[in-house]
């Protein structure tokens, strides 16, 4: 009897019990749409990628195993334009995310015109990219455009066609990027600068840290998390980008600004190679799902260190 009592004792609380049936049932609603919008295509992809499906086939589309990805493997266009890609999604996420920076910084002082100047920041973030693409082709326009207007107007030359030219396609595309693009980094650093404790930066004031000083110890450290979630998450969005650059430039000239995006589109409803394309988008999450992990442990690791 005593060691039924003590047993007795040492139980403090209810057991657990396993989800019922009931509970699935409850999560069901929030589930479906992911496998049938999300999880569902990407396996059909994937299941695509094995096969040489095609549009306009009469034939069924046969199983033809891993040979698209051999062919893919000794496509030179494919390769150059993922190394586009890379540069387009780099070049955009670092100068986006120090721009968000200052910006964030600057709209979380207490300053006159504060809330309509952070009102006005997100505007380019409230536009469609098809609608900031056609506009900035019209900034860009070769005879009639501000940026050739004003450069003739300083005397800095009669302008160029910065679309068009080999050298300047990809800068200027990039120039629309980080320009369409920034709001959103900058609301969300706002966001991690406004659950800073003020004390924590009246502290340091006290004892005579200088602006640099407390940002590095005291606002960086808190910022931290959100700026490694929005910098990783840019570079994905960043590197799948189509939209923006389809408008501008279609991928040219001379496929300077073809991303890998651009390129499976092309492939697929240009050509109608749908495998030839599926298994170019599985290379595609292969590649940038190992980059990330890679930039997201280094960060991580980092974080810990310090």
């Amino acid at each position: 009897m005593a060691e039924t009592a003590g047993t007795a004792g040492a139980v403090t609380g209810p057991a657990r019990r396993a989800p019922g049936p009931g509970a699935w049932f409850l999560v069901l609603p929030a589930l479906i749409p992911i496998l049938v919008l999300s999880v569902g295509p990407l396996l059909y992809g994937v299941l695509l990628a094995f096969t040489d499906a095609q549009s306009g086939r009469t034939q069924p589309t046969q199983w033809i195993g891993a040979l698209n990805f051999r062919d893919l493997l000794h496509d030179t266009l494919f390769w150059e334009s993922f190394r586009i890609g890379l540069l387009w999604a780099i070049g955009v996420t670092v100068p986006q995310f120090l721009l968000a920076l200052g910006l964030a910084l600057l709209l979380s002082q207490d300053l006159r015109l504060r809330w309509p100047a952070r009102a006005l920041a997100i505007i380019p973030w409230a536009m469609p990219e098809v609608v900031v693409g056609i506009m900035w082709r019209l900034v860009y326009n070769t005879d009639a455009g501000v940026l050739n207007e004003t450069l003739r107007d300083l005397g800095l030359g009669d302008g160029r066609d910065w679309l068009s030219g080999l050298g300047t396609a990809l800068p200027a595309v990039i120039v629309v990027g980080v320009w369409a693009g920034m709001p959103q980094t900058t609301v969300t650093l706002l966001a991690g600068l406004q659950n800073t404790p003020r004390e924590l930066h009246e502290a340091a004031a006290v004892d005579g840290a200088g602006a640099w000083r407390r940002f590095r110890t005291v606002t960086w450290p808190a910022l931290r998390p959100v700026a490694l979630a929005i910098t990783a998450l840019n570079l994905i969005w960043n590197f799948n980008s189509f939209a923006l650059v389809y408008v501008l430039t279609g991928g040219g000239p001379g496929g300077r600004t073809r991303l890998p995006m651009l390129f499976a589109y092309e492939e697929a409803f240009r050509y109608g190679q749908f495998g030839y394309a599926a298994a170019m988008g599985c290379v595609m999450v292969a590649v940038i799902s190992v980059l990330l992990a890679v930039f997201l442990v280094g960060r991580l690791k980092g974080g810990e260190d310090a």
